[in-house]
């Protein structure tokens, strides 16, 4: 992989962790705790609350895990690391990348 290859992952990178730091600013108050006052809110709304709720709960811890995943990318990339499988140490084809660039591992080590 060439230098030009890897800012442009690095780049890439940056912009999505810069992307879901700013779905996790939005989905702060979906998460909130659900008021379950009865004479406000019936039945139904609470339970519809409860459920937005828990989504939005799991959609963060989902942002949370592709957050640390491009986090260690980064330090991979500054560690010379970056585009190489973790497991046997071949490189990681640059389409593979394409698709995931938090990719770690080579298609033989990730499907065995």
């Amino acid at each position: 992989m060439n230098e030009t290859q890897l800012e442009d992952f690095e780049a890439r990178i940056r912009a999505r962790l810069d992307e879901l730091a700013a779905h996790s600013a939005l989905g702060t108050e979906a998460q909130a705790v659900v008021e379950l006052d009865q004479q406000t809110v019936g039945r139904l709304s609470r339970m519809d609350a409860l459920q937005n709720q828990a989504m939005a709960k799991a959609q963060q811890a989902n942002r949370d895990i592709e957050t640390r995943r491009l986090s260690v990318d980064l330090t991979r990339i500054k560690d010379g690391e970056f585009g190489y499988c973790e497991d046997c140490g071949e490189e990681i084809p640059v389409g593979r990348l394409n698709l995931d660039p938090a990719a770690s591992k080579c298609v033989s080590c990730a499907s065995g």
